[in-house]
């Protein structure tokens, strides 16, 4: 039985703030931004905005495809969790209205988030092939103003539905993982900003896709040139760059070409958003979808890297007719309806972001009709509203 994606949505916040003028705030040359780090934009998300808020809305653009009452699974992977206890997905199933009998809890290992609950849901999809999993990456990557890892902020979330005999993306048996405890990025429980060693980081997220990568081909008896694309998790489509030209390295020149065209496609709307951690290498999966032209059955490979640090690389197919599940305009329409900010609105939405509004406060949105936001807390428990 085949078991994989079958439905893709895209949500991010309605502002964002340009790197060029980022750059020149900063008394950076753009190019640094541009070039240098591989961004163009970045999402900002204000304090009506947080992980629930937007897997809510990710979810929305196909719920009204699917059959509720067949869905058996919801689990949302986040590092941008909103309680200690209380799972974000229960306040996405409540918001959905999915019946009462869905299995559901939230996961966490840094980025790695989603992709674990894409193989929970693959397995539980298989042991009951008549229902039907949602899986939520949601998060704001955030480091603080004016701090070294600033440009590789971003917010956003992407839901999936996984069921058998998927209009997407078929997933491949077989994966080759590889974890191991180190202090490449993190981020305590009294602070909503992340730590990261950014070097470091950046050597260990090359040496983890390295080791994958090349394990994965191993078991799968398999070879670079054998893949149509390869897509990797993007904390900044530089180091995307960085591990695709490894992938490419030694390999011949109409393989070298494929899985650069194919990168390019895959990083188009990273550039635009920013970090989104555990919902990145499912933005370049949609990326790569509605910005190349991929044929029926074509082999994706996939890599996901959560800091921490975990990695696994996995494969797909893509379904044909696949293009039809897509709504690349819709996704276009989202990103051109926001704001752009000056550096000081920015800094001022990130900054008040950054607060918990009294309890009792209530917090109005200035999204567009439909849109569910964070409307403030009412006996601090957290309360969403549709605008």
């Amino acid at each position: 039985m085949k078991v994989g994606i079958d439905k893709i949505g895209f949500y991010t916040p309605n502002k964002y703030v340009d790197m060029v003028d980022l750059a020149h705030a900063r008394g950076d040359d753009p190019n640094k931004y541009l070039i240098g780090i591989g961004q163009k934009q970045m999402a900002v998300a204000d304090q009506t905005q947080d992980a629930v808020s937007m897997g809510i809305n990710a979810t929305l653009k196909y719920l009204d495809q699917i059959d509720k009452d067949k869905v058996g699974l919801l689990v949302f992977g986040t590092e941008s969790s909103v309680d200690q206890s209380k799972s974000a997905s229960l306040f996405v199933k409540s918001a959905l209205h999915l019946r009462p009998e869905v299995r559901t809890f939230e996961v966490k290992e840094a980025c790695f988030g989603l992709t674990a609950g894409l193989i929970i849901a693959r397995d539980f999809v298989r042991v009951h092939p008549d229902e039907t999993a949602i899986v939520i990456g949601s998060d704001i990557a955030r480091y603080g103003v004016a701090t070294p890892g600033e440009v590789t902020q971003g917010a956003g979330s992407i839901s999936v539905l996984v069921k058998s005999d998927p209009a997407i993306l078929t997933l491949n048996d077989g994966h080759s993982a590889y974890s191991e405890d180190i202090n490449d990025f993190w981020r305590p429980n009294d602070s909503k900003l992340a730590m990261v060693d950014g070097k470091y980081s950046t050597q260990v997220y090359l040496q983890f896709f390295e080791n994958v990568f090349n394990q994965y081909k191993k078991d799968r008896k398999l070879e670079t040139k054998d893949f149509d694309a390869i897509i990797y998790h993007l904390p900044f489509t530089k180091q995307g760059l960085k591990a695709n030209r490894l992938a490419v390295e030694d390999q011949d020149e109409t393989t070298k070409k494929r899985l650069e065209d194919s990168f390019e496609a895959s990083k188009q709307l990273s550039m635009e958003v920013g970090n989104i951690y555990t919902a990145s290498l499912y933005l370049s999966l949609l990326s790569l979808l509605e910005k190349s032209d991929l044929a029926a059955d074509s082999l994706i490979g996939l890599f996901s890297y959560g800091s921490g640090a975990m990695a696994e690389f996995f494969s797909g197919n893509l379904v044909d007719g696949y293009k039809s599940q897509l709504d690349p305009e819709g996704d276009e329409a989202m990103l051109a309806r926001r704001q752009r900010l000056t550096v000081k609105e920015y800094e001022d939405t990130f900054n008040k972001a950054l607060e918990d509004p009294k309890d009792g406060e209530v917090l109005e949105s200035d999204e567009v009709a439909g849109t569910w936001y964070f409307a403030g807390t009412e006996n601090y428990i957290r309360q969403y509203k549709k605008k």
